[in-house]
């Protein structure tokens, strides 16, 4: 039976019901488990490799992205993952030049270093030739200028060439789309920000439908010993309940907010893949299942955005994203190749009027 986003949500990577015992069993904290002092190890052997937690958060994931997964200390985490197990050197792999800062920066300060080439492609194309590319990582929406990429059509033309296709789910989430379903080979993510989306933990995740690149990725993680502890695991699988009404509400959020931004004169930009006149809205509406609840918007300066901030009552000037409490950061201060009045905010769950008000508010005050 096919169950909506809701119901999947709900009960991703449950346990089989069982008399008095809880839905969600608590954090198993533990490094050693006992042995067999025969036959040696079983399931659980060291706590680096093995924790009961965190296979029930990744079958959850595993299910929500329609493969198997492996969770990690971060979303960083799961991405070195990937490149450091695919990537050899003498390979070619392209990366988004308007993606996730911290990914260039690993490829500038170690992939450089290991030999392998690296190609910056904007994730609005145009894209080269793949011919001779190991890997595509693709970031779509891309953070945090919210282009889209069409993840079907160029995951074709990169197998056609003989490359592996990964992409940055993070934005987007396993309910807005599913890259393997649309024939990424990799689909990676900080679950930081709105999976778990309480602002209270990080994590990263690695899906694929790959067997032989799922073991080499588990084998890194093991060796690299990048794990999230039981309790981060335990929490992000009791914050994936509430995953469908939370993006429902920051989408709605967004819509809102994007429309309120784009009427005003004094803004001088606006990007939201929802609005039917943003650059992205043709391909978001075919491939995405929702639009997230991230608005970028360019208020002119550096001192106009502070004075937003100290305006508002309702956003936070806080980095990230995708959590309870609507947040805004200027982002070229984190190293985003952005004007200096771009910012980037997160809606989170507050009531729309109250949020679209405070947003009109702190906008005239500045």
């Amino acid at each position: 039976m096919s169950y909506g986003d809701g119901t999947r949500a709900v009960h991703a990577g449950l346990p089989a019901p069982e008399p008095g015992q809880p839905f969600l069993p608590g954090p198993v904290f533990a490094a050693p488990y006992h042995l067999d002092p025969d036959a040696g190890p079983g399931l659980n052997g060291y706590g680096r490799p093995d924790n009961p937690t965190r296979r029930l958060l990744e079958a959850a994931i595993g299910e929500l992205e329609g493969g198997q997964a492996r969770a990690f200390a971060s979303g960083q985490a799961a991405i070195t993952a990937v490149l450091m197990t695919v990537l050899r050197p003498g390979d070619t792999v392209v990366l988004p030049a308007d993606g996730y800062y911290a990914v260039r920066s690993f490829a500038a300060s170690t992939l450089d270093g290991l030999g392998v080439r690296v190609s910056y492609v904007p994730t609005a194309g145009p894209y080269p030739s793949f011919d001779g590319v190991r890997l595509v990582l693709l970031e779509t929406p891309s953070n945090p200028g919210l282009d889209v990429c069409d993840v079907a059509a160029l995951a074709a033309a990169a197998k056609a060439a003989g490359a592996l296709v990964a992409v940055d789910n993070t934005t987007a989430t396993p309910l807005g789309q599913r890259p393997l379903d649309l024939g990424a080979d990799v689909s990676v993510a900080s679950g930081t920000k709105a999976l778990t989306g309480h602002s209270d933990l990080l994590l990263g995740y690695a899906a694929t439908r790959d067997a032989g690149l799922l073991e080499r990725i588990t084998t890194w993680r093991t060796q690299a010993g990048a794990i999230p502890g039981a309790f981060d695991a335990w929490l992000a699988h009791r914050s994936l309940a509430t995953l469908d009404l939370r993006l429902a509400r920051q989408s709605a959020n967004a819509a809102a907010v994007a429309v309120a931004l784009a009427a005003r004169s004094d803004v001088e930009s606006v990007r939201w893949p929802g609005l039917p006149d943003d650059p992205s809205y043709v391909v978001a509406e075919r491939q995405m299942r929702r639009i997230p609840g991230l608005v970028s918007v360019d208020l002119g300066s550096a001192e106009r955005v502070a004075t937003f901030l100290k305006a508002s009552k309702l956003v936070f000037a806080a980095t990230s994203f995708g959590g309870l409490h609507t947040t805004a950061d200027r982002r070229a201060q984190w190293g985003d190749d952005t004007p200096p009045g771009f910012l980037r905010i997160s809606c989170g769950i507050e009531d729309t009027a109250d949020l679209v008000a405070d947003l009109t508010a702190a906008l005239d005050a500045a």
